[in-house]
């Protein structure tokens, strides 16, 4: 299985394009060069024109759709040993860390890179896929043409695109090292261009579980560049709760998005949770470096929705209510428990009093009717029997 690796570098004039699949077996001597540690293998790619480099770091045209025009790069071999370079043109792209890139080399360019034909250069041979393959002296270079020819009908705006110059190795490995650097090229077509950036965003609501405390919305989102020309982009994230109490907001900035692509980003905003949230997002375009955008750059706005129920609040609360009355009824049980033991001690004291009632009649020497003695009194006749 062949593992590329794409070395990045910049080369003076000359911006790197390509992504590290495998770490660096080798650092960078300097930024205006690549190396292959391997071969030891030192070499540049830069904007030219006829004679060698002229200075540019980049190539710049704006043409007219049916139009072309020529240009020129030079490849820098600075290594004591001839090596050789594939040299081809490809689509531009920007990588997930917004970095300037190129397709893969195995990739066939179907934009602004399909319009790039490589000239002629003596010794080179047509590559497949397009491009030449050079052999370059020892500390030599080599000035390789370039024809741009953009199709008729094609759409205004930018086609970004970059030639690249990698190191073909020699041997059949199962391991393949590719190294490559390269120039950008900013393809323009004339015609009315529109400068728009539109966010997709998905909101999600995280609760602190301090009540004193509010929680979190986060805000992810999809920036996809709709207008025809590369604009960086401010956005702007904003939340607020039910008639827009306790809101909150949150910025980021993204430097590079091309035309019919995309980047991801993610804001977070801390709000009081007040059980729905509304919010949106505003996406501002703007120019990058020194790029003249002949349109206004006006802002896309998305709203959105979330949900941000305050249950640690809830929770407190219940508590807050529920207490006293814990505590109310508590007393009630200890309450009914104390008179129940009273009512018992009545009850039992009660039970006991007529008992003792009557060993105290006894006592008294009453004795009972049934047996009071036949005792006549003073006066009363007494007949004998």
């Amino acid at each position: 299985m062949t593992v590329l690796r794409l070395l990045r570098s910049l080369a003076t004039g000359a911006l790197v394009v390509g992504a590290a699949a495998l770490p660096a077996s080798a650092a960078l001597p300097a930024a205006t060069q690549s190396d292959d540690a391997a071969a030891g293998t030192t070499w540049a790619l830069e904007p030219a024109d006829e004679a060698g480099a002229d200075g540019r770091v980049s190539l710049r045209h704006e043409l007219e759709d049916g139009t072309s025009v020529s240009d020129f790069v030079v490849l820098t071999n600075f290594s004591v040993h001839e090596a050789t370079f594939a040299v081809y043109a490809s689509d531009g792209l920007v990588d997930d860390d917004g970095n300037f890139d190129l397709l893969p080399s195995e990739a066939a360019p179907v934009d602004g890179g399909s319009w790039v034909e490589i000239g002629e250069v003596d010794g080179a041979t047509p590559r497949d896929g397009g491009g030449i393959v050079v052999e370059a002296p020892a500390s030599s270079s080599t000035v390789v043409p370039l024809e741009i020819a953009v199709p008729a009908g094609a759409t205004p705006g930018d086609h970004p695109a970059g030639v690249v110059a990698e190191l073909v190795q020699g041997g059949d490995t199962a391991l393949q090292m590719s190294s490559r650097v390269g120039v950008r090229l900013h393809l323009r077509v004339a015609g009315e261009v529109l400068a728009q950036v539109t966010p997709d965003v998905v909101a999600s609501y995280s609760p602190s579980w301090n009540p004193f405390a509010p929680g979190t919305v986060t805000v992810d989102y999809t920036l996809e560049n709709t207008g025809n020309i590369r604009v960086g982009a401010d956005v702007d994230a904003s939340v607020t709760g039910p008639f827009g109490v306790g809101g909150a907001e949150a910025s980021a900035e993204h430097r590079e998005v091309l035309p019919g692509q995309s980047t991801v980003g993610s804001a977070t905003v801390e709000v009081w949770p007040l059980f729905l949230g509304r919010g949106e997002v505003v996406a501002t375009p703007l120019a990058v470096g020194e790029d003249e955008v002949p349109a206004a750059l006006l802002p896309t706005t998305t709203g959105f929705r979330v949900w941000t129920v305050p249950w640690s609040q809830l929770v407190l609360l219940v508590l807050l209510v529920a207490a006293p009355l814990l505590v109310v009824r508590a007393r009630r049980r200890s309450a009914a428990r104390v008179q129940a033991r009273i009512d018992a001690a009545v009850a039992a004291a009660a039970a006991g009093d007529d008992p003792q009632g009557s060993a105290a009649g006894s006592a008294d020497g009453e004795a009972p009717a049934g047996d009071a003695p036949d005792v006549a009194s003073e006066g009363d006749t007494v007949t004998a029997r």
